[in-house]
């Protein structure tokens, strides 16, 4: 069980940026893992309306069940729960009621009740961490919806002192500025889409 506040630069990427990266930063498959977000929300979007985001997130043999929250100033609030397999695959397959505690406790506090929430669908992410000038350099594949999409996040311990450093790496490997979307907002566009709502 923990709370953490999360400040992250977010940017979309081409393939093409995605794999000079890559090649700069000498990775290969070795360095990636994948995981499998799964999203919740109520049939309303209770918890889109409120800026939140709900996931189970699975790695290897963990399972985390994350909500996140705007904070008060910058960045999000996360509250992370770790639940075992069995209990998230009766969530997952059988519809049973979500029971983590810390969580709970977050949804509680903004009136959504567990019983309440349905899975809206999965996002799986290949994902490489690079510890680079004092923050945590990700690279992430995702796909989801029919979607495949490229991401580069710099999560880091102050805004304003690594907005620069962010910036700077952009501008050396000539990629574009297009800030990201969180990905359950982008998974949730992209399954409205093809639903065609």
């Amino acid at each position: 069980m923990s709370k953490q506040l999360e400040i992250e630069f977010k940017n979309m990427l081409s393939k093409e940026h995605f794999d000079a990266l890559t090649k700069a930063f000498q990775l290969t498959d070795d360095d990636f893992h994948t995981q499998a977000n799964h999203y919740f929300d109520t049939a309303d979007f209770a918890l889109k309306q409120q800026k939140c985001g709900l996931r189970i997130r699975e790695v290897a043999n963990r399972f985390e069940c994350t909500l996140k929250e705007p904070a008060s100033g910058i960045g999000l609030l996360e509250t992370t729960d770790l639940l075992d397999e069995q209990h998230v695959r009766d969530v997952l397959e059988n519809s049973a009621t979500l029971h983590a505690p810390e969580v709970h406790a977050r949804l509680e506090a903004r009136g959504i009740a567990e019983e309440n929430l349905q899975l809206l669908g999965t996002l799986s992410t290949t994902r490489a961490e690079i510890n680079y000038k004092g923050g945590l350099l990700v690279l992430d594949h995702s796909v989801y919806a029919d979607i495949e999409d490229y991401e580069l996040e710099y999560e880091v311990p102050d805004e304003q002192a690594f907005e620069s450093i962010f910036l700077a790496l952009l501008t050396q490997f000539h990629i574009p500025l297009q800030p990201a979307q969180k990905k359950v907002a982008r998974f949730v566009a992209a399954m409205n889409r093809k639903r065609g709502i």
